[in-house]
């Protein structure tokens, strides 16, 4: 029990590790940041229900895992193929387009979430 504790721990390292590293390397992250905390700020002023803070949530991680994927599969055709390679650039842009696609539709999903209680909040002033 006490080597699987440890290995888990290990485990847990390792994936830091990666968490550090495309915060470190990767400009876009940084934005994902800000408009994560922005969104849970709001979504806290706005008091949203257990279902809504769900969809949030999911939504929000869909975008770091797409993120983190993409830095992945942008390591690894960097390290088989340290030249331009028209597949190199294939995979690449791929990637990127994941992580487009999971952006966009997750403004769409936080102004269907956010956008009614936010108007009713603003009517209210």
């Amino acid at each position: 029990m006490k080597d699987f504790i440890k290995s888990r721990l290990h485990s847990f390292g390792h994936a830091f590790n990666g968490w550090s590293y495309v915060l470190r390397t990767q400009p876009n992250t940084w934005i994902h940041a800000t408009i994560t905390a922005l969104v849970l700020i709001l979504a806290f002023w706005l008091q949203l229900s257990l279902q809504d803070w769900a969809v949030l949530l999911l939504t929000i991680m869909v975008v770091w895992a797409a993120e983190f994927f993409n830095t992945a599969i942008e390591s690894m055709v960097d390290l088989a193929s340290p030249g331009e390679h028209p597949l190199a650039k294939v995979s690449k842009d791929a990637g990127a387009a994941a992580v487009l696609i999971t952006a966009l539709i997750s403004i769409l999903i936080g102004l269907l979430i956010l956008g009614p209680p936010l108007l009713g909040k603003i009517n209210s002033f």
